[in-house]
């Protein structure tokens, strides 16, 4: 492996810093249209399909959320490709512009009670133009961020691309918990939850401004006007170890964090009777310090290496699985620990994934190498958790929701253990 000089600084330019800081932004409302379908799915469920019975309404909803995730390898594949061919910038801006306009149309289609069967249909085409941006988002985003870093710090420039999708949760969480809390039940059922879509497609604008305005990374640069193959034909090719390691790099980091940050709240509120904004206060506190944590994450994997800090997340999730759904109960106090304990674990996923994929590819397949495998696995083990957990509640196996959990965790041991330590390797 050819590592970096350790005399190279780890200190952040200014120009660095204002990449970072604007790719981190973007990304941010980027995922608030992203994050807003689930933590608004138990109000807006029963507006698009028919039929009285809440759980199956809410179910139905989960699986328009999981048949979302079928277009992101795809997305991963041709915006990635895009990015890799066009440049970072070009496919931030692409991406931005799809995800950005579904949320329009979900905030404005009519619903099941005036169009019958196109309300489904729509939702369902809005979500997979959604599921298509978030696959290409990903790849690009990473890709950004960590080519604009320093070479000590590229844990650090990556930890942000999950500070970004950390907001863009909180964001949307705190949306719901507003609405939830200032609005009637009536009015949050009727036109709240528009209002949540409204406002996510319009935050994307301001993301697509500034990506707008952002210069191209200098690693894509460099090798912009080379003769190059297809990006996904040189990766599967040329790659095909390292794209089947960022398959498994994902599979726990993303099954538990969509299990903890996007439906722990509506999980909880159909499991013990705890009201629905309540869950929501204690997923949001627990996001915010989340959210502060994840930097220093990446500047310890910066100091240990990733294989230490991705390996204590899912050693830690094999002990927690159990207690957290045992001890699970009716109040906000329970929750809020629960959320934050997992939270907490989870950095030393979401601190690292973007790092740790990026030094997997050369930039000439970056993006690509990036997007496409981790949209498989986050299709297959991220999409579904949502829809598992809530089934298993429904049909009374939720005390089995832990083994689900464990069970990836152990995945995420084994494969952690045995990558190859990819700090200061040569970008």
């Amino acid at each position: 492996m050819t590592t970096v000089d350790t005399a190279v600084t780890h200190r952040l330019t200014a120009q660095q810093r204002k990449a970072i800081v604007a790719g981190a932004v973007g990304n941010t409302v980027e995922w608030v249209d992203w994050a807003v379908y689930a933590t608004f799915a138990p109000v807006f469920a029963g507006q698009f399909f028919a039929g009285g019975n809440e759980t199956t309404a809410l179910l139905s909803t989960l699986a328009v959320f999981a048949v979302g995730f079928v277009l992101r390898p795809i997305g991963g594949a041709v915006l990635g490709a895009y990015a890799d061919r066009k440049g970072r910038k070009k496919g931030l801006t692409l991406t931005i512009s799809l995800m950005a306009g579904a949320s329009i149309v979900i905030a404005l289609c009519p619903t099941y009670a005036r169009i019958g069967v196109l309300a489904p249909i729509v939702l369902l085409l809005a979500r997979l133009v959604q599921g298509f941006s978030a696959g290409g988002e990903f790849g690009s985003s990473s890709a950004f961020l960590i080519e604009s870093a320093a070479p000590g710090r590229r844990a650090f420039a990556g930890s942000w691309q999950q500070v970004s999708v950390g907001l863009g949760s909180l964001i949307a969480a705190l949306m719901g918990t507003i609405l939830n809390s200032t609005l009637s039940e009536g009015d949050l059922h009727s036109w709240g939850w528009r209002l949540a879509f409204g406002i996510a497609g319009l935050l994307g604008l301001v993301g697509l401004w500034l990506r707008v305005s952002v210069h191209e990374t200098e690693a894509f640069t460099k090798i912009s006007a080379k003769p190059r193959r297809n990006p996904l034909v040189a990766m599967l090719r040329d790659h095909p170890g390292a794209a089947l390691r960022v398959a498994g790099v994902t599979i726990a980091g993303t099954l538990i964090y969509y299990v903890w940050v996007s439906y722990m709240p509506a999980y909880a509120h159909l499991s013990t009777g705890i009201p629905l904004k309540t869950a929501l206060l204690a997923n949001t506190l627990a996001m915010v310090v989340f959210i502060a944590l994840l930097p220093f994450g990446g500047l310890l994997s910066d100091r240990l290496g990733r294989k230490a800090t991705m390996t204590a997340f899912a050693a830690g999730f094999v002990v927690f699985a159990w207690p957290a759904f045992h001890f699970l109960g009716n109040s906000f106090w329970s929750v809020f620990v629960i959320e934050l304990i997992g939270l907490v674990l989870i950095v030393g996923y979401s601190a690292n994934c973007a790092v740790i994929m990026a030094e997997q590819f050369p930039a000439e397949v970056r993006t690509t190498g990036i997007g496409l495998p981790y949209a498989l696995a986050v299709a297959i083990f991220g999409g579904t958790a949502p829809y598992v957990t809530t089934w298993l509640n429904a049909h009374h196996l939720g005390h089995l929701v832990w083994v689900y959990v464990a069970a990836a965790a152990l995945i995420g041991v084994a494969v952690y253990l045995t990558m190859p330590e990819t700090k200061g390797k040569e970008l």
